[in-house]
């Protein structure tokens, strides 16, 4: 494998602790795959895409986080739906939220809340696939991802912001329930259009870049030096052509050494530089320092960025786990707003948190399947027909609720939407045309989003 350096998990219900089994993209194939992301650029230009300025980070909340307990409580339903935490008001009047969200409350203004998506189903993966790709077709018993990452087609569209940046990256990993890349993965568009992962933990003391890292002896001024790399990069040729990865390496070669060599992705992934207060407000734990790298990424001109923060399979042991994961949350979620806000880039950044479904509205009793508690305290199941979904920035206006679910919370009551309403949200912020078709596998040609529509009431 070819490194190249620019410097300095929780189980799921079926009770396995999940490995990568398969880690390719950019981590895998080496610095030789970043052309091929150019040309997708390149050939995106010449279809007359708008160039917007505009990024996302996308917070994804893998295993499935409740909306009882976050963004849609139901405070007048029974104790066993309702749950154990309580609404509490916003600087919106009428747009409550959870009381474990205080300081997101002090920032509704900034942000809406879909209330109504749902893909009616309770299969993680199905879930995933859905909220990721925006269609079904896979499940528990057969998972491999079959469509690409709806943040990978955007990407592949309109590229990075600014040269010398990648234009998709997963922090610290891209992974959906437990595999990497899972339903981040580019599937037929290629593994080329894979997010960028870190790998290693950005709160680490010694967070670095894995996927960076130099082959023994091999240094930045050696990479500039292209006569003295030719022969390394004559034979990486040679075995791409063999295994069908790289067609060729052209013009784009030169933009491709701007990413690795450049001072401005080094200066964006190096968190050690950032102000400790502001380290401190955004939370110093994975999530935390995960969200702060993706601001730092975005600013530098990265277009679109993932934190993984697993962890949400809640069956039972739903206080402790909520009690743990909800204040990290909290504190990431509105130190970035803050941030954003600060460094004039709240209209430029659009913030989506969700997960790949929500919980059974009413509360098991702890038992699963046997004597009550013997699992631990009450926790919530799998539920996919109602779920909620932040978005915030990026020019989505802020304080709005659209849609609502019933009293009970089960399913949508108002303006039901699905997965690819919610893309083509992203989308419209991104400037990306959602008609635009790609070739699968078998050579049929297939929509970027095949349903839904632009969700209005947040422009």
């Amino acid at each position: 494998m070819f490194r190249i350096d620019a410097g300095n998990t929780s189980k799921y219900c079926d009770g396995q602790s999940r490995r990568s089994f398969l880690q390719v993209g950019m981590a895998g194939m080496g610095a030789f795959s970043l052309p091929a992301i150019l040309k997708a650029k390149d050939a995106a230009s010449s279809k007359g895409q708008n160039g917007q300025d505009t990024s996302v980070i996308l917070i994804w909340l893998d295993g499935g986080p409740s909306h009882h307990d976050t963004y849609d409580p139901k405070p007048d339903a029974p104790g066993d739906y309702a749950g154990i935490w309580r609404p509490t008001h916003t600087n919106v009047p009428g747009f409550d939220i959870t009381e474990m969200f205080p300081r997101q409350a002090k920032l509704a203004d900034r942000f809406s809340i879909v209330r109504s998506v749902h893909h009616d189903t309770g299969d993680h993966f199905t879930g995933g696939h859905w909220m990721l790709t925006g269609r079904g077709g896979v499940s528990g018993a057969m998972n491999a991802g079959k469509s690409p990452f709806f943040g990978g087609i955007a990407t592949k569209l309109s590229g990075p912001r600014h040269p010398g940046m990648p234009a998709n990256v997963a922090i610290p990993y891209a992974m959906s329930i437990g595999i990497r890349p899972g339903y981040f993965g580019g599937n037929y568009l290629g593994v080329q259009n894979d997010p960028f992962q870190t790998e290693s933990d950005p709160n680490s003391p010694r967070f670095e870049v894995q996927n960076l890292t130099p082959p023994t002896g091999m240094t930045i001024s050696r990479l500039e030096d292209r006569r003295g790399l030719q022969s390394q990069f004559d034979r990486l040729r040679r075995e791409a052509d063999q295994t069908g990865m790289v067609n060729a390496m052209d013009r784009f070669d030169e933009q491709a050494f701007e990413l690795i060599t450049g001072a401005r992705a080094r200066a964006a992934f190096d968190i050690s530089t950032e102000d400790p207060r502001l380290r401190d407000r955004y939370g110093r734990n994975t999530w935390g320092q995960s969200t702060l790298l993706a601001r730092r990424l975005v600013e530098a001109g990265t277009t679109f960025v993932t934190c993984h923060f697993g962890g949400w399979d809640s069956h039972w042991n739903h206080q402790g786990t909520m009690e743990s994961h909800l204040p990290k949350v909290d504190m990431a979620v509105s130190a970035l707003f803050e941030d954003l806000g600060m460094r004039g880039l709240a209209e430029k950044v659009l913030v989506v948190v969700m997960g790949e479904f929500s919980r059974t509205p009413k509360m098991n009793d702890g038992g699963n399947g046997g004597p009550p508690m013997s699992q631990g305290t009450p926790g919530r199941d799998h539920w996919g027909n109602a779920l909620s979904v932040m978005m915030g920035g990026g020019g989505i206006k802020g304080g709005q609720i659209v849609g609502s679910t019933n009293r009970l919370g089960e399913v949508p009551k108002d303006r039901p939407l699905r997965p690819g309403d919610i893309h083509h949200t992203i989308f419209r912020v991104l400037g990306v045309d959602p008609t635009v078709n790609f070739e699968d596998h078998a050579g049929r040609p297939i929509a970027a989003i095949d349903h839904g529509a632009v969700i209005d009431e947040l422009f």
